[in-house]
């Protein structure tokens, strides 16, 4: 009865919270399909990461709404190759694969689109079904991260960037630290529509380092 009663009332301050959010009602009337539009909008005001003639990559999509943000920043010249394990509805420009990035299926499928072809951006904004166990699904979220950014060092231009969704805590530092082994400049990003009391942060790496031959 008493857990019951705590979800309930969790509940309710989640759906209250959600429902009077200035972001939620923006998003609604600009036409987004979520309020995480503005976290990369505002990112990319401050740091200019999209422009016409693109190749964008979006781990982690659903429901579309960084994927309108990058076509609308683009102006329809460019292209986005969208992956998420939820359906991500169509829309003009945009490639999309309802699947699992931590698959090889996954991987073959953008590749097989990239062909020998770079990729200028590469957005994560993946994170993993929560268990509750905080240690655990910390730990599954920052594998994710490293998937991602093992595709984006292995992919991206020399010229092109990586942004990842990340969480302060266990395993936030060890992560900067691969970002600034792979990057010449790694940068936090904290929008505004990012709430408050949310651990989330972005990672920017920008300029990939070269790598050897051998991978390294």
């Amino acid at each position: 009865m008493v857990q019951k009663a705590k979800r309930t009332k969790s509940g309710r301050a989640w759906m209250h919270e959600h429902v009077t959010d200035p972001y939620v009602k923006k998003a609604q009337q600009d036409g987004y399909r979520s309020r995480a539009a503005y976290k990369l909008l505002e990112i990319d005001k401050r740091d200019h990461l999209l422009r016409p003639g693109m190749t964008v990559v979006d781990l982690g999509a659903a429901p579309g709404s960084w994927c309108q943000v990058a076509v609308q920043r683009m102006k329809s010249q460019g292209r986005v190759l969208a992956i998420d394990l939820l359906p991500v509805a169509p829309m003009p420009g945009v490639e999309t694969l309802e699947g699992d990035f931590t698959e090889q299926a996954a991987l073959d499928w953008l590749e097989e689109r990239l062909q020998s072809g770079r990729v200028d951006l590469v957005l994560s904004d993946m994170a993993p079904n929560i268990s509750g166990v905080m240690l655990r699904d910390q730990a599954r979220h920052y594998e994710l991260c490293e998937l991602a950014l093992d595709f984006a060092v292995k992919w991206l231009k020399p010229d092109g960037a990586f942004l990842v969704k990340v969480f302060q805590g266990v395993g936030f530092e060890d992560f900067r630290a691969l970002m600034r082994q792979a990057f010449e400049q790694v940068l936090i990003r904290k929008p505004d529509a990012s709430r408050d009391r949310s651990a989330e942060v972005y990672l920017l790496g920008r300029r990939p380092v070269a790598r050897r031959d051998d991978g390294t």
